[in-house]
């Protein structure tokens, strides 16, 4: 796989979907639904599936996935979900059932959606990448696949120098190294 580099596979910043830190859940979805619109008209690739934060200057300061959102909708899965890598892992069924049960979690569901995205900021949700979520435009692809599948990542911010340019998402390498595939049994 030595022959890709990241600058082949990844969406250029331009072409995803952005807000700016004191946007709201709506403006975000918003944002998403238009990038995904364009990209679209563009593109046989697949559909964004998150939104990039910017603070005041441009820079890309967090991310918020579709999970984030729909997290956000019900305030109680931030107090549960506080610390390092716990939104990360899954838990049994039972446990999750209990919890829906036990913490009176959605018990009234979507009721107050239109309040609660609309009063509800980005940055309270948004998740802040870390040092293993950076990689390189012009990093090999085997490099962005171990620090994907290490990472549990779905995406990778691509960096050219120290500014953003990109993302290397999970769904565009993944069909990279299956054409890769089929390629080798074709002849």
């Amino acid at each position: 796989m030595k022959s890709y580099i990241v600058k082949d596979l990844m969406v250029p910043l331009s072409e995803y979907a952005t807000v700016t830190e004191d946007a709201t859940l709506y403006d975000a979805v918003l944002s998403l639904e238009e990038a995904q619109e364009k990209f679209e008209d563009k593109h046989t690739r697949y559909r964004h599936r998150a939104i990039l934060i910017l603070d005041k200057d441009g820079k890309v300061v967090g991310k918020l996935g579709q999970l984030d959102v729909l997290r956000a909708l019900e305030p109680k899965y931030q107090d549960m979900t506080e610390g390092e890598g716990s939104h990360r892992y899954g838990f049994a069924k039972y446990f999750m059932q209990s919890m829906l049960e036990d913490y009176h979690l959605f018990a009234n569901p979507l009721d107050d959606i239109c309040r609660k995205a609309g009063e509800q900021s980005v940055k309270k949700f948004m998740y802040t990448p870390t040092e293993g979520e950076f990689v390189s435009e012009d990093a090999s692809l085997d490099i962005a696949i171990h620090q994907l599948i290490m990472g549990h990542q779905q995406s990778l911010l691509v960096t050219a120098g120290k500014k953003i340019v990109g993302i290397l998402r999970l769904t565009d390498v993944f069909a990279a190294v299956f054409h890769k595939m089929k390629e080798c049994f074709k002849a």
